[in-house]
């Protein structure tokens, strides 16, 4: 079995709070350096001329790394996931997705998560410079800013990687 030391491995902190995701290789690393613990195992081995090594798909930082609780930007992606990829005016999922200002720019709406939504290019021209209310095109749902909880952010390598579903979960 080919071991790809590009695929995802979860870090946790200290006290097991999710904090990134990493490569297999600077897992590795900062396993062999003694920076991190092996938490769990699930990929087979690495063999080297003289040691064989396990390849994790979890680790845990010795230390606890205090940080800020994170916040996410309003990008195309993170406005498209909240918005299930799904267009606000029409609710219809198509593969062309563009974001739409609420308030357009021009009228002094700015790059907020409030302000952002995901919308099909024939509602976003139709829309065009007005607002909401002028188009006579009502919201599906209010734009908020989401709460970046570890299911949240790390939540889509759950389709490959289920073992992580207890860590991410609680957090």
């Amino acid at each position: 079995m080919a071991v790809v030391l590009d695929e995802p491995v979860l870090v946790l902190n200290g006290n097991f709070e999710p904090l990134n995701v990493c490569s297999t290789q600077r897992a590795l690393a900062l396993v062999l350096t003694d920076k991190a613990t092996i938490v769990q195992n699930g990929r087979g081995v690495v063999h080297t001329i003289s040691a064989v090594y396990p390849v994790p798909s979890i680790i845990r930082i010795h230390a606890i790394i205090h940080r800020p609780l994170p916040r996410l930007r309003p990008t195309r992606r993170e406005i498209f996931r909240r918005d299930g990829y799904r267009c606000q005016y029409c609710g219809r999922e198509v593969p062309n997705l563009t974001v739409d200002h609420v308030i357009p720019q021009r009228r002094g709406g700015h790059d907020t998560w409030q302000n952002l939504v995901a919308a099909c290019p024939a509602c976003n021209v139709h829309k065009g410079e007005r607002t909401p209310e002028e188009a006579g095109m009502p919201l599906l749902s209010r734009p908020y800013e989401p709460h970046p909880t570890a299911m949240y952010r790390f939540g889509r390598y759950l389709a490959h990687y289920e073992a992580w579903r207890p860590f991410l979960e609680g957090w």
